[in-house]
């Protein structure tokens, strides 16, 4: 039996944000029976993935879709403190590296949440360097297992450019969704984030164009995006004024060619 987490700090997203991940979630439900393990990954910090990747993961659970958020950034993960991540019974927390290092116990590592269809794999230590770890069959086989419990594994991972464990996972995976940030990445290097996907094996599900700013305790932004693959949909350009001055732009998912 999996321990519950509890979240002590939860963002609280504007109608904007909540709205454009629903249509990401849309696209993502599109995408066809086969793409299970899907990394959520950038070209360079702070570009937004990690919340995209924990949004997307909470509204497939609230859809009812049984998934699972992986955090799969074992150098710098930030998530169980950004969201306050505790265990119900107040024992100590464990996570990805605790299962593929010290041979833990899924079970005892795999979280259940407030969403009935919503489980979470938190990393708890950081390593220096993870790459015997990612390299081994033990990760592997442990997303093939997740894979087949879950509808969908939502692995939240290090930027492209910074190390190549991202190339590694995507090897794993069975798609990508790379996370822009609007205004700040160079073109050259999501040009390079891609060309690794690709060497990697891993297809390019879609890019989220994407804006994150905080203000008063709250986020805002836009989120664009165009997904390929088997289904595709297009986003297009049209503002609505909302609260707190921020803007969405966006249209109807328009369904397959």
């Amino acid at each position: 039996m999996n321990t519950k987490a509890f979240f002590t700090m939860d963002p609280e997203l504007s109608y904007a944000m909540e709205e454009a991940i629903n249509r990401l979630r849309i696209n993502v439900s599109f995408f066809g029976s086969d793409i299970r393990k899907i990394m959520i990954v950038s070209s360079e910090p702070d570009e937004g993935k990690s919340l995209v990747a924990m949004q997307l993961w909470r509204q497939m659970a609230n859809a009812e879709e049984r998934s699972i958020l992986v955090d799969a950034d074992m150098r710098k993960s930030v998530m169980v403190e950004q969201y306050g991540i505790y265990r119900e019974d107040g024992k100590e927390l464990w996570g990805l590296t605790h299962y593929l290092s010290d041979n833990k116990k899924i079970e005892d590592c795999v979280l259940t949440t407030e969403l009935s269809c919503g489980d979470i794999l938190p990393n708890v230590d950081n390593v220096v360097n993870p790459s015997l770890l990612l390299e081994s069959r033990r990760f592997s086989e442990l997303l093939d297992l997740l894979a087949a419990n879950y509808r969908y594994v939502f692995l939240d991972t290090p930027p492209l450019g910074l190390v190549s464990d991202g190339e590694r996972i995507g090897h794993l995976c069975d798609g990508a969704i790379l996370i822009v940030r609007g205004g700040m990445t160079p073109k050259s290097v999501i040009r390079n984030s891609i060309a690794q996907l690709e060497r990697a094996g891993c297809p390019l599900l879609g890019i989220v164009l994407n804006r994150v700013g905080v203000g008063k305790g709250k986020y805002y932004g836009k989120y664009y995006g165009k997904y390929y693959g088997k289904y595709y949909g297009k986003y297009y350009g049209k503002k609505r004024k909302k609260d707190y001055n921020s803007y969405y732009g966006g249209r109807d998912f328009s369904g397959g060619k």
